[in-house]
């Protein structure tokens, strides 16, 4: 159930706040706010929020700084982030991605489109796996039950999206999924056709999973269509 989730919002607009905190509680869900990333932090290490809303520009440290130090820990690596701003830049919005973001939304914006976001990023982030059990490729075993990747039996470290990603792959083992397919799988929508997301979370992906991701064993690129999980993996032997 999504309704009476957390979410914090760090944006330094006051008017920006209020109008998320509106239509969020009118939702349902239980809304926090600060206007700094500092302050943010110290509310994040109190009361994991189930997600973030963050504004990439911000006084003092900004939203890819906040970011960075979420991914960095234990407790909050998983936290989805959904960073919200004024820049548009494609540029901008890869450096939100590859620094851990699981979606972006920039400024004038829908309050409606944020709200679907919301909730698409809740729903697939909630715990409800339609497919439990293990998945096993090489080295790497995921456990879909329990939201966790291991390689020769040690934990792999992902966020979100990237054990989605993953998940997606390893379950279509051999097959050859196009950028546009697994955007819809992980992303649940159509994100601006902004194929490149895929490409930013495949990276990571590798320099996690691979001996030497410039050589990937796992995940293989398909010029021009997309990706395929190999068969064996780095296990070739």
């Amino acid at each position: 159930m999504l309704r009476g989730k957390s979410i914090l919002v760090i944006d330094d607009e006051e008017h920006i706040l209020e109008l998320i905190r509106y239509n969020l509680e009118k939702e349902g869900y239980r809304v926090l706010a600060c206007e700094t990333g500092e302050r943010g932090l110290e509310v994040i290490w109190r009361e994991i929020p189930h997600l973030l809303i963050l504004d990439l520009m911000l006084p003092g440290m900004n939203g890819l700084e906040v970011c960075k130090k979420l991914r960095e820990d234990d407790r909050t690596m998983r936290v989805p982030v959904i960073m919200l701003t004024a820049k548009s830049q494609v540029t901008d919005r890869v450096a939100g991605l590859e620094t851990g973001a699981d979606d972006y939304l920039t400024k004038p914006f829908s309050v409606r489109e944020l709200v679907a976001r919301v909730k698409a990023v809740l729903r697939r982030t909630s715990g409800n796996e339609d497919r439990p059990g293990v998945l096993e490729v090489g080295q790497l075993t995921i456990d879909t039950s329990a939201f966790r990747v291991y390689k020769n039996g040690n934990e792999v470290e992902l966020t979100n999206k990237e054990y989605e990603l993953l998940k997606v792959l390893a379950a279509n083992k051999g097959r050859t999924l196009t950028r546009d397919y697994l955007l819809d799988k992980v992303w649940g929508y159509e994100f601006f056709g902004e194929t490149r997301t895929v490409d930013v979370h495949v990276r990571h992906l590798r320099k996690k999973l691979e001996p030497d991701d410039a050589y990937p064993g796992y995940i293989e690129t398909v010029r021009g269509i997309g990706y395929r999980m190999a068969n064996k993996g780095d296990d070739h032997a």
